[in-house]
């Protein structure tokens, strides 16, 4: 499945940047560094049984065990452009991710982590940017542009039965699933600058998240309870770009968001979902000159 880092030929920084993965654990309210490397890394998953983290970088995958901390790159045969939307399936046996690299557009393709099999093509539609699984594994969902709208959509695990929950003239992303399956929260500019949103998965029950000068991103509910942590760029920021001065926060009903990191980050930091089985911690990814 894997090879040695040191076989990488991608992009790395130019000296003036380095990556740090982070792990933060709720209880305690303290960051963790697991690795600090010079290729540009980015949006962790947790492995379900919690050994280990996947980031990307450079077109690649790589794996990361928590006991032995190097970056060890993943074999995504033909796929060999990859961006920073990935995940695993809740039994921890199939990759997914997006690729670019046969012609214009993300396609979502998924791999078993177990032998040498190529990677399947899941989604038809481009481009289609992977996001979430359900806790039952039994969907998927994703951002997706069609006709020139963006949109949300859910899919059966294989791809089929493609179907949009939500879209319109603003922009949509993000999106990922709540702990009971039953919501998608997501973020859009709808009503000016990006929020968190979440709605039913057929659609129903829109509901506005958040509301503040900030402009937030990347919303991930724990696996288990309500809480949701997402990424807060300063009021004005257009779009989720690199680099920026942000904040990791922390949404639970009834109270006010709760600050946890302040970082430099933003593109890379926590795109996909990457709490770890147990709710206790989270990875991401910070970004220091």
């Amino acid at each position: 499945m894997t090879n040695e880092t040191a076989q990488f030929d991608g992009p790395r920084f130019d000296g003036q940047w380095t990556s740090r993965l982070m792990i933060y654990d709720l209880e305690d309210r303290i960051s963790t560094p697991v690795l600090e490397t010079d290729i540009e890394i980015a949006a962790p998953n947790w492995t379900p049984d919690g050994s280990a983290l996947i980031v990307n970088g450079g077109g690649s995958l790589f794996w990361v065990d928590l006991d032995a901390p190097e970056l060890l790159e993943i074999d995504t045969g033909l796929c060999i452009n990859l961006n920073n939307d990935h995940g695993l399936s809740p039994d921890g046996e199939t990759l997914y991710f997006s690729d670019h690299t046969y012609g214009h557009g993300a396609i979502i393709w998924r791999q078993s982590l177990d032998g040498d099999a190529d990677p399947e093509q899941v989604t038809e539609k481009r481009p289609s940017w992977f996001h979430g699984i359900s806790p039952n594994g039994q969907w998927i969902c994703y951002t997706g542009v069609r006709e020139g709208l963006f949109g949300i959509y859910v899919a059966a695990s294989d791809g089929s039965g493609e179907h949009c929950v939500i879209e319109g003239g603003h922009h949509y992303d993000g999106p990922d699933f709540s702990a009971d399956g039953e919501w998608i929260w997501f973020n859009s500019d709808r009503t000016g600058a990006s929020e968190l949103w979440r709605v039913r998965l057929d659609g129903s029950g829109l509901e506005r998240m958040t509301q503040d000068a900030m402009v937030n991103w990347f919303p991930h509910p724990a696996p288990e309870g309500d809480a949701v942590v997402y990424l807060a760029y300063p009021e004005g920021t257009v779009g989720h770009p690199p680099m920026m001065h942000v904040e990791l926060r922390l949404w639970r009903p009834g109270h006010p968001s709760d600050t946890l990191v302040t970082l430099t980050g933003g593109q890379g930091t926590i795109n996909v979902p990457s709490w770890s089985p147990d709710g206790g911690a989270f990875a991401y990814v910070e970004y220091a000159d």
